[in-house]
């Protein structure tokens, strides 16, 4: 049963869009660097009215590198910088699974975005998705969000190649997460098949 419904949704990529990213990968609260920008970009979004979803892979889980309980409490002192600074995450929809596993919530699958839907009454064609690689972008798209946003931060460069030799041209592209906010809460009111 949904809970409620929720307007202006924004989806999030975590790690590479609101904290630095690692090729070791982002194992404990410790290790949480926020990306210059993105505290305040999760404030305006508040303000502004927007929901937003963390929809992140973490399979440094299913690779032994962190447990569970090490995301969840990294995922609730994040929750709670966040909140200290204004902003609000609502939920958090992570994919614990390795490539090889092939399941249906690891991005560009969608889904996190799916269960999301399931938890809440989310209009998706209104719906942003917002990440740092191909994989966020091509998630969004497949779920049916109206809008997606490739940041430059993290691997928005390579994503961005990539992106381009697969045909897939993302809503805007954004410098970080406070310039797609800034983008975002201006073109609200747009139609995203416009």
């Amino acid at each position: 049963m949904k809970t409620r419904e929720l307007t202006k949704v924004v989806f999030l990529d975590k790690d590479g869009v609101i904290n630095e990213d690692s090729p070791d990968y982002i194992k404990s609260w410790a290790e949480v660097n926020f990306i210059p920008g993105s505290l305040e970009a999760l404030r305006r979004f508040e303000l502004a009215g927007f929901t937003v979803i963390l929809i992140t892979n973490q399979s440094g889980i299913n690779r032994g590198l962190m447990t569970q309980d090490a995301l969840a409490y990294m995922l609730t002192k994040m929750t709670h910088a966040v909140a200290d600074a204004g902003g609000c995450i609502t939920d958090v929809f992570y994919c614990p699974h390795t490539p090889d596993e092939n399941c249906d919530c690891r991005k560009p699958r969608p889904g996190l975005i799916n269960q999301a839907c399931r938890a809440y009454a989310i209009d998706l064609p209104a719906a942003c998705m917002i990440g740092d690689s191909a994989k966020d972008i091509e998630c969004g798209l497949v779920a049916g969000c109206g809008c997606t946003i490739l940041v430059q931060t993290g691997n928005g460069p390579t994503a961005g190649q990539e992106l381009k030799r697969k045909g897939i041209v993302p809503t805007y592209i954004a410098t970080d997460l406070l310039d797609a906010a800034r983008w975002l809460i201006d073109n609200a009111d747009a139609d995203p098949a416009a």
